[in-house]
């Protein structure tokens, strides 16, 4: 296991120097190199999962170390499906950093779980875990997009067209980069919550316990369905679009570690350190 982890963040480092090297020489290879070795660090990660999964005999999210392990691993797998799609490339240059961040701080971690109880092996929980992480690894992205954005949009506002305008691309495909992931970052979050009402019914008896995580989950989800709805409605694009998808990004780090460090509730078992 052990192995696993430092083969992970091995590959996840050398991804991070390959996208920055592509970010600063502006060739190909470094790029393809990055991605290479950011696939080969997934594959690595998720053996490490699997293993995990079967070492214990439920979905490895005991503690806080098992629960980053997670968080990585979908932020990686999103990123790897996003430059697939979009091929957004440069994007590398946020994605792979931060997948090798969790990792690192996530290896530095208490590694023994709690006592893995009943509930934790529940097929809902399985669900409602990953399908919200992938979510939140969606609006990761969009962050990040967000980020380029207004790099991008200050670099032609004060007509510099020096390292980051040559390296950006065009706002246009930043904004509707962007929406995409937060369209698809709110879908899954809803599934997710979905799943989770789901689950606690079979757990607890009953959908709703009015957790703060339950709570603070709600106030994320309305802050990106509203979002979607001002977008739709009255336009919000470009820049505003940017700031709201770097501020909900930071409304769901403290849903996702704060609630648990700071206030009380049941979601604290899964983030004990």
């Amino acid at each position: 296991m052990n192995m696993l982890v430092t083969a992970t963040m091995v590959f996840y480092v050398l991804s991070t120097l390959g996208y920055f090297g592509y970010l600063f020489l502006q060739k190909e290879p470094w790029q393809k190199l990055g991605f290479v070795l950011l696939g080969m660090g997934f594959a690595c990660h998720t053996l490490l999962i699997g293993y995990a999964f079967v070492r214990f005999g439920s979905l490895p999210a005991h503690n806080l170390h098992q629960t980053l392990l997670l968080a990585g691993w979908a932020v990686t797998g999103f990123f790897l499906g996003f430059q697939y799609r979009f091929h957004l490339k440069v994007m590398g240059v946020f994605a792979a950093p931060l997948a090798a961040f969790v990792m690192i701080v996530s290896s530095r971690l208490p590694v023994e779980p709690a006592q893995v109880q009943a509930h934790f092996r529940s097929v809902w929980l399985i669900f409602h875990v990953v399908i919200i992480l992938v979510g939140e690894a969606a609006f990761a992205m969009a962050c990040g997009v967000g980020i380029l954005y207004l790099v991008q949009e200050h670099a032609i506002k004060h007509k510099k067209r020096g390292f980051f305008y040559r390296r950006l691309p065009s706002l246009d495909l930043l904004d509707s980069t962007g929406y995409a992931c937060i369209v698809s970052g709110f879908t899954l979050l809803t599934i997710g919550l979905i799943g989770g009402f789901l689950y606690a019914k079979t757990v607890w008896g009953r959908f709703w316990s009015g957790d703060p995580k339950e709570v603070w989950s709600g106030i994320m989800w309305l802050f990106y369905a509203a979002l979607l709805h001002e977008r739709l409605t009255v336009g919000w694009r470009g820049r505003k679009s940017a700031i709201m998808s770097i501020i909900g990004f930071a409304v769901l780090l403290f849903t996702f570690l704060g609630v648990n460090i700071f206030l009380k509730g049941h979601h604290g078992e899964f983030t004990q350190w």
